[in-house]
Formats: C-alpha cells, sequence, structure tokens
C-alpha cells in the first residue's frame, strides 16, 4: 500500500470553497469526469450528507490492460458538510477493478486559522493493489498517477472559484462572506428536491441575524 498526503490552500472563504465543491465539473481539468448523480442527500445530527455517483476514464498503460480492460470506472463520493464548525469532508472510493487497484481518499476542506478568508484542504489517499506479483509496481504507478491528478483537481477547482467570483478581492470582506453564505445556501437547495426540504436548517445557521 502507498499513501499520499498534501495540503493546498484556496484563497477563498469557507462558504465559497463549500459552495464551489458542488460545481467543481465540468472544468478544463476534469474531462475525464463524465457523468456525476445524486445518490442520497440527508440531514443528520445537523450536518448534510450526501453521496454521489461518478463516473471517470483514464488513459490505461498497455501493461495493465491485462488487469483493466476498460478505462472507464465509477466512484462512489461521500461528502459530510457542518457548517458549525466549518468543515467539509469527503471520502471517494473506486468501485470497480478493486481487485487490481483501490484508491480511497479523504479531504478535509477548513477554514483558515491565520486567515478566516482562505480555505485550507488537507487531502489523504491510500493506494493498494491485490494482484499478486504485481502490487508493488501497481501501488507506485498509483501513486503517481493520484498525485499528477491531484494537482489537477486543485487547479480546476481554481478555476471553478475564480469564474464564480472574479471581483472577490475587491468587494468588502464583510460583503464577501454574507454574499458566499447565500449563495452556499441556494446551491444546496437546487442541488436535489431532497436537499430542498431537508437542508435549508443547516444554512439557515450561516444567517444569524435574519428574522
Amino acid at each position: 500500500m502507498r499513501f499520499f498526503e498534501n495540503s493546498t490552500v484556496f484563497n477563498y472563504s469557507w462558504e465559497q470553497v463549500a459552495q464551489g465543491f458542488w460545481k467543481r465539473y465540468p472544468n478544463p481539468n476534469s474531462t475525464h469526469v463524465l457523468s456525476e448523480d445524486t445518490i442520497t442527500r440527508e440531514v443528520r445530527s445537523g450536518k448534510l450528507v450526501t453521496k454521489r455517483l461518478l463516473s471517470k476514464t483514464n488513459s490505461i498503460p498497455s501493461w495493465a490492460k491485462k488487469f483493466i480492460n476498460t478505462s472507464h470506472v465509477y466512484i462512489v463520493e461521500e461528502s459530510i458538510i457542518d457548517t458549525k464548525s466549518k468543515t467539509l469532508v469527503t471520502y471517494t472510493r473506486n468501485i470497480g477493478f478493486t481487485k487490481a487497484m483501490t484508491v480511497t481518499e479523504k479531504v478535509i476542506y477548513k477554514q483558515c486559522e491565520e486567515n478566516p478568508l482562505k480555505t485550507v484542504a488537507i487531502r489523504y489517499a491510500w493506494i493498494d493493489s491485490q494482484v499478486r506479483g504485481f502490487s508493488r509496481a501497481i501501488c507506485a504507478f498509483g501513486y503517481e498517477r493520484f498525485k499528477k491528478n491531484a494537482h489537477k483537481m486543485v487547479s480546476g477547482f481554481n478555476f471553478v472559484l475564480q469564474n464564480m467570483f472574479p471581483h472577490q478581492h475587491v468587494i468588502p470582506n464583510a460583503h464577501v462572506a454574507a454574499t458566499a453564505a447565500n449563495k452556499l445556501k441556494d446551491a444546496a437547495k437546487s442541488a436535489s428536491e431532497l436537499a430542498k426540504s431537508k437542508a435549508a436548517p443547516i444554512y439557515a445557521s450561516l444567517h444569524p441575524n435574519q428574522s
């Protein structure tokens, strides 16, 4: 098994990053993401919990074709949004070709302690293979590919955030926070009818001064 870890600082508030999370695709660095579908969404203990199914494709090196016969793979993504602690935690794992290689990822998005208008993302990944005699080579290949893709994921997410908030650095900070909170509420509500009916109490906490 190989373990990967890195951290990224986004120059956007946690509310903005949490809203942008639902609009990551498409972007110029995510052409490999073919589809995304919401399976379930519900409120648990005051947290918004969502499970989605993503379809992705990746090029396969010639040596790997003996273990994998298609470039398409399905990914399960589970996310937990807690507006009180201002954390967004995601878990993803592939549900196809798990014997050849499994990639389990955890990402924690949280408000930057040094600057509340920035967001820190801490990414962890575990790459494993059950192919006897080739597991070490497959894990090494998976690690390098994941490392490369992680950089693309960050660049793609930044592209989305820049388009969503093109003037965020010139808008007064208080207005940025309020605008981001409103848009986060709207994004969660529009994600599905289930979110529309259940997510409102969570996002209401973003507007404590409203009557």
